[in-house]
């Protein structure tokens, strides 16, 4: 049986205010694409097919369009709730859905596979969505960290699984935080509670493949246990990550061999650092003048206009970090502390600069002038 897993769709995001809908839909065609050229038999998607609770219709149609462009290619398709999505509405969308679609978002099923026969035999499929303790705990006497939701989940997976006889071959499907991952900075949705909701991957011993979702670079955590990845650049943070998804083989003995599949990227995601002159104007970053951009100007001081300045040069310039090469001294007196320790009227508005300016002082240009002003006020004052 050969199975693509990818994860982390999240329809309807924004990326700095920009729609992605149309970048994910060409991505997903391409998925459509490969799933028919490398004969897959099954697509499993691993949570956080949506990007909120409460997707626009226009994300629905792009789900709706994706999962049926799937099972034209012929492929059955195996889809679990992430922690973005609201299990309630993808849930409802399953009723509505063709033969070989499955759409699993209750927890109370996790035992319960979605089981496809090859020539080998049956593969025994077990959707797990993002299990929310505070949920399940009505039902799941016990349960208050999302380590032990998950742990007892795969317990009933591998009680069912004992029940198939010996040699059974299974996947399991589920969107958590495993040990040993290294998630994107900022981006991923914390779901641990004081790092006791991280999931050993020791929870996930029985199952021929884990596929997993939640983080957004892809990961391998064993040679059965892995994360797929976002099929687009959701952050900068993502910038260098790659996009694809993993081509999964069993054969009769289970697991028999894994290759990833890149995915084409729409638009690059670049972070450039240097002055903003350069930026304006070297040549070096000319490979990036059609990415997604963030600039990271290194001035010492704040510069005048940089987005519209930069968008110049780089239509899809998004985001702009002042980030002074020059570090100010380490002073760790408050504004007030400064402002009573100046002798001047010079240090008085020395000890302002440096306060808004992250440390950084007057340039000697700019002392002159303040000399100036005050050698200026000192006259009129005398002549009063």
């Amino acid at each position: 049986m050969r199975i693509l897993h990818t994860s982390d769709w999240h329809i309807g995001r924004t990326f700095h205010g920009h729609s992605t809908l149309d970048a994910l839909r060409g991505v997903l065609d391409a998925l459509i694409a490969q799933v028919r050229e490398h004969d897959v038999d099954v697509v499993l998607v691993a949570g956080d097919v949506f990007d909120s609770a409460a997707p626009a219709a226009d994300c629905y149609t792009l789900l709706s369009d994706t999962l049926r462009g799937l099972r034209d290619a012929g492929a059955h398709v195996v889809v679990t709730s992430g922690n973005h999505d609201s299990a309630a509405r993808l849930g409802f969308q399953a009723a509505l859905l063709r033969d070989g679609i499955h759409v699993l978002t209750d927890p109370l099923a996790v035992g319960t596979p979605v089981t496809i026969a090859d020539e080998h035999g049956p593969v025994h499929i077990y959707g797990i969505p993002f299990l929310e303790p505070a949920l399940l705990r009505h039902v799941w006497p016990g349960i208050r960290t999302q380590e032990a939701a998950l742990t007892h989940a795969m317990d009933l997976v591998r009680a069912d699984l004992a029940a198939h006889g010996a040699g059974a071959r299974s996947v399991a499907v589920a969107h958590c935080f495993a040990a040993g991952v290294e998630p994107t900075p900022l981006l991923e949705r914390d779901i641990q509670q004081g790092g006791l909701d991280v999931v050993p991957i020791a929870a996930f011993d029985g199952v021929d493949y884990a596929a997993l979702g939640h983080i957004h670079g892809r990961q391998q955590l064993a040679s059965h246990i892995r994360y797929a990845g976002a099929p687009l650049h959701y952050s900068f943070g993502e910038g260098d990550k790659p996009r694809g998804s993993w081509l999964v083989d069993l054969d009769a003995d289970g697991l028999a061999d894994v290759t990833w599949l890149p995915l084409p990227v729409p638009r690059r995601v670049v972070t450039l650092t240097a002055p903003l002159e350069e930026l304006l104007a070297d040549p070096r970053f000319a490979d990036a003048e059609d990415a997604w951009v963030c600039a990271e100007y290194t001035d010492d001081l704040p510069q005048r206009d940089p987005l519209r300045r930069l968008q110049a040069r780089f239509a899809h310039c998004a985001k702009v970090v002042h980030a002074p090469a020059r570090v100010g001294a380490s002073d760790s007196r408050t504004y007030a502390e400064r402002v009573r320790a100046a002798r001047s009227d010079r240090e008085l508005v020395d000890a302002f600069l440096v306060h808004v300016r992250d440390g950084a002082g007057a340039t000697d240009r700019e002392q002159e002038l303040i000399d100036d002003v005050l050698a200026d006020r000192v006259r009129v004052e005398a002549t009063a």
